[in-house]
């Protein structure tokens, strides 16, 4: 599956942001999809992400400002970025593709399709 990001900028404190993560092919098939990002020179981490049954998962750093929502029929997955806060400037990726059965969302290492990814700047 290909994904593909749009939405990113640059945005003062305290303002908001919407992700998007377009996937090349019918989302029903999918299992969990992810939000997740790498700050500059730090490791890949996940933000939020939601299975096929609807599971979310939220970092505790976002919980209560950012929200995911899957659209399967649109082929679609978003992230709602309210109250930003510098810490927050990354790169964001959408992620998918699980390669294992036993798949932790935390871990990037097991999701195989990424998209380029679509970066986000926070000023103070």
């Amino acid at each position: 599956v290909q994904l593909m990001e749009s939405g990113g900028g640059l945005v003062q404190a305290g303002g908001s942001l919407t992700l998007s993560c377009a996937a090349s092919r019918s989302m029903f098939t999918l299992n969990l999809m992810g939000w997740y990002r790498q700050p500059p020179g730090k490791e890949r981490e996940l933000v939020a992400a939601v299975s096929g049954g609807g599971t979310i998962f939220y970092a505790d750093s976002v919980k209560g400002r950012f929200t995911i929502t899957r659209k399967n029929a649109e082929n679609i997955l978003l992230l709602q970025m309210n109250s930003l806060k510098p810490e927050d400037t990354a790169m964001y990726y959408c992620g998918t593709d699980p390669q294992v059965s036993d798949y932790d969302p935390w871990n990037p290492d097991d999701f195989g399709s990424w998209g380029q990814g679509t970066q986000v700047t926070v000023s103070s």
